[in-house]
C-alpha cells in the first residue's frame, strides 16, 4: 500500500493571495515556517524552510511552479529509522478559484516508502500539512499567526 495524502480547505480570498502566501518567503514565514524560509519558490530553485519543532534549516526543491495555479516540491522524507536512507516525497499544491474572493487549495504528499517508517512519516506530514492550511486560513483572514509561540 502506497502512503500518499491528500488535504484540502478554502480560503476567503483571491487565489493569487493565496498562492502569493505560499511562493513568497516572507509571507509563508508570517504563519507556517516557524524560523523562516528563505528563497521565493520559483521553478528550479532549492530554497530553505526552518522550523522550531524540526530543528535545522531545510532544503526544499522547487520542480514546477505556474503562477496562481500549481507548486510542486520535493523534499528529504524524514528517516525515523528507516534503515534503507535517505529519499524524497514529492509535494503538489494546487490553488483554485473557486470565487472571485474565495480559493480552494489542495495538498498532496506521496512517495514514501512502503514500510512502518514511511507510515509514520507519512502521517506526521499529513498532520503538518493540515496545520499550515488551517494557520493559512486564520493568517491570510484574520492577520493571526496561530504558530506564534506553539513550538517553543
Amino acid at each position: 500500500m502506497a502512503y500518499e495524502f491528500t488535504i484540502s480547505g478554502r480560503i476567503s480570498k483571491p487565489v493569487h493571495d493565496v498562492f502569493e502566501a505560499v511562493a513568497d518567503p516572507a509571507k509563508l514565514s508570517g504563519y507556517f515556517t516557524t524560523g523562516g524560509a528563505q528563497g521565493r519558490l520559483e521553478t528550479g530553485a532549492v530554497v530553505q524552510w526552518d522550523f522550531h519543532d524540526f530543528p535545522g534549516a531545510f532544503p526544499v526543491h522547487v520542480t514546477e511552479v505556474v503562477q496562481d495555479e500549481r507548486i510542486v516540491l520535493k523534499w528529504e522524507a524524514p528517516e525515523d529509522g528507516d534503515a534503507a536512507g535517505t529519499y524524497d516525497t514529492t509535494v503538489t499544491m494546487t490553488f483554485e478559484a473557486i470565487a472571485p474572493d474565495r480559493t480552494l487549495v489542495k495538498i498532496h504528499e506521496a512517495g514514501w516508502r512502503e514500510n512502518a517508517a514511511g507510515q509514520k512519516a507519512s502521517y506526521g506530514n499529513c498532520e503538518g500539512w493540515t496545520g499550515m492550511l488551517a494557520a493559512m486560513k486564520v493568517y491570510l483572514e484574520h492577520g493571526i499567526n496561530l504558530r506564534q509561540d506553539f513550538y517553543k
